[in-house]
């Protein structure tokens, strides 16, 4: 896969990466919530394009996964770039909410088990 500029070249994922393979954080995982910091801070550096786009992206809480998919790149590129938005201090990241419940519910397995029945 390989993401495209707005005149429809193709651009290599190591391109939009600057090399890099691995993200810098080990915290993203594909439903890990991102939203853009607004009023976005000044920075020193100019954007790269991609770094726009996700930026325009999460203007509302989006997870990784999905921008990805709406990015048309892949999952390990987008995390890069979301490493890199985040040192900068341009989004914010909200981890998966974790699952409280520490008890099968009942109830809902003996539904599965008898919907499995009726197949």
């Amino acid at each position: 896969m390989s993401g495209g500029d707005p005149a429809g070249r193709l651009v290599r994922p190591f391109t939009l990466t600057g090399g890099r393979t691995r993200p810098s954080r080990a915290d993203f995982t594909l439903i890990t919530t991102v939203t853009a910091v607004d009023p976005q801070p000044e920075t020193l550096t100019r954007p790269q394009p991609e770094h726009t786009r996700i930026l325009r992206q999460c203007a509302e809480p989006v997870a990784v996964a999905e921008l990805a998919a709406r990015l048309d790149l892949p999952v390990s590129v987008v995390v890069i770039l979301l490493c890199d938005l985040l040192e900068a201090g341009r989004i914010t990241v909200r981890p998966p909410c974790p699952v409280t419940r520490t008890t099968p519910d009942l109830n809902l397995l003996q539904k599965v088990r008898d919907g499995l029945g009726r197949l």
